[in-house]
């Protein structure tokens, strides 16, 4: 990847953080304002965090990209006062996954069930990202999530990729997605540069199952990345990038 690509994609590369105590000061002290920040949703925190943590965010001048979980709510006029209060925060972009809540917590199975309700509301958001899979879901089959990345197009401005540590599978798997005639804009998931044992957390706790499995079916990879410095995003972005 040429150094002016490699300059573009960070000009305009989005962090992804947890809702946990201190991370909007520790945004703050470390991301430049005007830098997209999204604001993960899962059973362990809160969606009440992910909210407070956007509300923070977006005040402080960066663009605040919560994620709604269609599983943590708990129906129409839970979204409805949720839509209302990131209107009033001036929030214009939101991430849409169907979440791992089990059960539901109201009537909305998947992303696409709160999509289809948000479509019919005066929703003030500019941009509506929905989950695309490189790798196979933990939980739902592969051809279940292909259909719904299919049904949700209609829906969202742009996919939005779970994490993947093979180079490999990305490249085919988009492949694959635009030979399918899915034409929406790609935000690639890719960690940063950060300690295997971290990453490792990282991913058990938003479900990078397949990714996790591949490292230890490649156990020369899993030792490279397990070294110091051994896990590069620069080479992960060398082997799928123009």
């Amino acid at each position: 990847m040429s150094q002016s690509t490699l300059r573009r994609l960070l000009s305009t590369a989005r962090y992804e953080v947890l809702p946990t105590a201190g991370i909007v000061e520790r945004v703050e002290e470390y991301v430049a304002p005007g830098r997209e920040i999204t604001v993960t949703a899962s059973t362990g925190l809160t969606l009440e965090a992910t909210l407070s943590t956007a509300e923070q965010l977006q005040a402080l001048g960066f663009r605040a990209v919560p994620h709604l979980a269609a599983r943590m709510i708990h129906g129409r006029p839970e979204l409805t006062e949720i839509v209302d209060r990131l209107a009033e925060a001036a929030v214009d972009r939101i991430f849409v996954p169907a979440g791992d809540a089990t059960p539901p917590a109201g009537g909305y199975v998947g992303a696409h069930d709160l999509l289809v309700d948000l479509s019919s509301m005066a929703a003030p958001f500019q941009h509506i990202g929905v989950s695309a899979y490189p790798e196979s879901h933990p939980i739902i089959p592969d051809d279940v999530t292909v259909q719904a990345m299919w049904d949700k197009r209609d829906y969202a401005t742009h996919l939005v990729s779970n994490l993947c540590f093979d180079p490999a599978a990305v490249a085919s798997w988009v492949a694959r997605v635009r030979a399918r005639g899915i034409e929406l804009p790609l935000v690639l998931g890719i960690a940063g540069k950060v300690e295997l044992a971290k990453l490792a957390r990282v991913a058990t706790k938003i479900g990078v199952g397949e990714s996790t499995r591949f490292l230890r079916k490649n156990t020369t990879t899993f030792t490279r990345m397990a070294k110091p410095g051994g896990y590069n995003p620069r080479k992960f972005l060398d082997k799928i990038g123009p």
